[in-house]
């Protein structure tokens, strides 16, 4: 992964505008609207979402429509892909741990009970 990935999503306004995106191509008034920051920072933000590789332009007469590119997402998801396995071995032994604790406690309220 590239540090220019994670800096093209570190911004809160930049992913607003990503999340806006996954509804479809959108025209820069449109997400100026949605998004609600002027239009030179709407134009910004797709700017370095465009270098980024996250939005392409299509031109339509005056306009130009943006839409997300997959490739980037795909390529965050095969890198989170690497640590997954890290985290899910992880969490695997939490539940055992958490089930244990379950069982004793069970058993200490049953014997308690008796």
């Amino acid at each position: 992964m590239h540090l220019i990935t994670f800096q093209a999503l570190a911004d809160p306004m930049r992913l607003r505008i990503i999340e806006t995106l996954r509804e479809g191509e959108q025209a820069v008034n449109d997400l100026v609207d949605q998004v609600e920051i002027h239009q030179s920072g709407v134009s910004r933000h797709l700017r370095i979402l465009h270098e980024a590789g996250f939005v392409q332009a299509r031109p339509e007469g005056q306009k130009r429509l943006y839409s997300l590119r997959p490739e980037p997402f795909r390529e965050i998801d095969a890198w989170v892909a690497n640590y997954r396995s890290f985290w899910e071995a992880r969490l695997d032994k939490f539940g055992d741990t958490l089930s244990r604790k379950q069982k004793r406690s069970l058993t200490k309220r049953k014997e308690s009970s008796q």
